[in-house]
């Protein structure tokens, strides 16, 4: 009989043990699936802002080249403009020399 006991007091223990140690792993194993779910949502929550960033930065880099074209177009355009003001000033000045002349 003594014998008997002892196997159901091991059996009732390692079935209660048993029964903690699969509450320990669950909850531990929830823990763990929490954690991966704030690294997820911290993860999507960067990726969101770095690609918000990025369409960002690509509209100010199109305004700027556009910004670029248009002055160089500018400096094309004044320079054309100040060549022919300088033939101009030539003219003017051999003008001014003929009517000194006169």
């Amino acid at each position: 009989m003594g014998e008997q006991l002892t196997t159901i007091i091991i059996t009732a223990l390692t079935v209660l043990g048993s029964s903690e140690a699969w509450k320990f792993f669950k909850t531990r194993l929830q823990l763990k699936s929490k954690e991966k779910n704030k690294q997820f949502d911290t993860d999507q929550a960067y990726n969101k802002d770095l690609k918000e960033r990025v369409q960002q930065m690509e509209g100010m880099l199109l305004q700027c080249v556009q910004a670029k074209d248009d002055m160089q177009q500018m400096v094309l355009d004044l320079t054309s403009e100040v060549s022919t003001l300088r033939e101009r000033v030539v003219h003017l000045e051999k003008e001014n020399e003929r009517l000194k002349n006169i």
